[in-house]
């Protein structure tokens, strides 16, 4: 059987892949279909994405009770940041060291993830 931490580190995954549905989705059908601005529409589909994996991992993943969920938020929400400056710094870097576009986004992704579960898990939820 998982260890409990393997577990974790597994739903984190698996809410970050939904995550990435969601995101995808909701700009495809605000873009798309509503017709509403490209970047208008991504930043929907982000928002909408980083509110699901926030509730997600605060129930499921990290089992949180905690009353200060607005604290939680915040602090979810300044990991994910962090998290998307180190994914552009990696795949800056690597694409300039002339390693293929994505396969430095996949690199970066790996990477990332580690540090925005570790963040989380210390730092947002505290387990």
């Amino acid at each position: 059987m998982l260890s409990d931490h393997l577990l974790r580190i597994l739903k984190f995954g698996l809410v970050g892949l939904l995550g990435m549905v969601v995101d995808f989705g909701i700009t495809w059908i605000f873009k798309e279909k509503v017709r509403i601005n490209r970047f208008v529409a991504n930043a929907l589909g982000f928002s909408c994405a980083v509110v699901l994996n926030f509730l997600l991992n605060r129930i499921w993943t990290f089992g949180s009770h905690a009353a200060n969920m607005e604290g939680q938020l915040v602090r979810f929400i300044a990991v994910s940041l962090v998290g998307l400056l180190l994914n552009t710094a990696i795949v800056y870097i690597l694409n300039r060291r002339k390693l293929n576009f994505y396969l430095s986004k996949a690199i970066a992704i790996v990477l990332v993830f580690f540090w925005n579960y570790s963040a989380n898990a210390f730092f947002t939820f505290g387990s």
